[in-house]
């Protein structure tokens, strides 16, 4: 009999319980997407560049199978801990993971037949060395599945925070919030450039979107992940002394906003490259 027949679990396993947010909110539209993309083949490879919590590196790993492996790289420690524990408790075998950076990847030349970031190369400090050292570490006609939300992301709170910015003449800051912008999201087109440059072909996008709602702005702004992960960034824009006032008030209009139209939507743009490695040795 398959061993598979003989699981048995309980729901109370507190270390069950512990594993088994496999699809982070913020991550899973993305990375619905990126394995959709994926072509699956036995015997490969693979490779998660900034896999953080585990997703989809995990799912990637269930779904090739035993015959193929899988590393997760990512520089934040605590993270790879954390699927370290979801390897043991789900019983994965054909996962490890490494702490680095995409930008300088400890890995040798063409040594992975499939490549894939789920919304990474946004929280890398070199997208253009990141893209190299991908192509680097993919072995020639390799398959590369990125996915990344745009510069539309939250278009809804940056409209919002440039006309309060604008309206407190605070102009200079106006300049300093697309210049966050930028810095986390590139434009497609330059993506898609560097892609090519870094020796990537055959490049296939498609284009998704989706939204993220709330109450209003006060419950916006409570929410974990935009704390943890938006809010910092947000707060840089604005002097220290001016942060408290300003973002009363983008909170205050956001509310009213919400009120005319029943809660608060933030629009997510993202895409989906499918891209494969140059065969040449050019790029090698």
């Amino acid at each position: 009999m398959k061993q598979y027949l003989h699981h048995e679990f309980s729901a109370d396993d507190p270390e069950l319980v512990s594993v088994i947010d496999e699809v982070p909110l913020w991550a899973a539209p993305f990375g619905f997407d990126l394995l959709e993309t994926v072509v699956l083949r036995p015997d490969i490879r693979a490779l998660d560049v900034g896999c953080g919590l585990g997703f989809p590196l995990l799912e990637l790993a269930f779904r090739l199978g035993s015959s193929s492996r899988v590393v997760g790289l990512d520089p934040w420690e605590r993270a790879l801990d954390r699927v370290r524990l979801k390897k043991r408790v789900l019983d994965i075998g054909n996962v490890e993971v490494v702490k680095g950076v995409a930008e300088d990847m400890p890995f040798d030349n063409a040594v992975f037949d499939l490549v894939v970031s789920n919304n990474g190369i946004n929280n890398v400090r070199d997208v253009h060395s990141s893209l190299a050292e991908c192509a680097r570490v993919s072995k020639p006609g390799a398959q590369f599945v990125l996915t990344f939300n745009t510069q539309e992301t939250m278009r809804e709170f940056y409209d919002m925070f440039e006309q309060t910015l604008r309206e407190s003449g605070h102009v200079a800051e106006i300049a300093r919030m697309k210049e966050h912008i930028y810095a986390k999201r590139k434009p497609v087109s330059e993506v898609e450039s560097l892609l090519r440059t870094s020796g990537f072909g055959c490049i296939r996008l498609r284009t998704g979107e989706f939204a993220l709602k709330f109450l209003d702005g006060t419950t916006m702004f409570s929410h974990y992940l935009i704390k943890y992960w938006f809010l910092g960034g947000w707060k840089e824009v604005v002097a220290r002394e001016d942060r408290e006032r300003i973002f009363d008030r983008v909170e205050a209009e956001l509310n009213i906003i919400a009120r005319g139209k029943g809660c608060l939507s933030l629009t997510v743009p993202y895409v989906t490259i499918d891209c494969r490695r140059e065969r040449g040795d050019r790029f090698l």
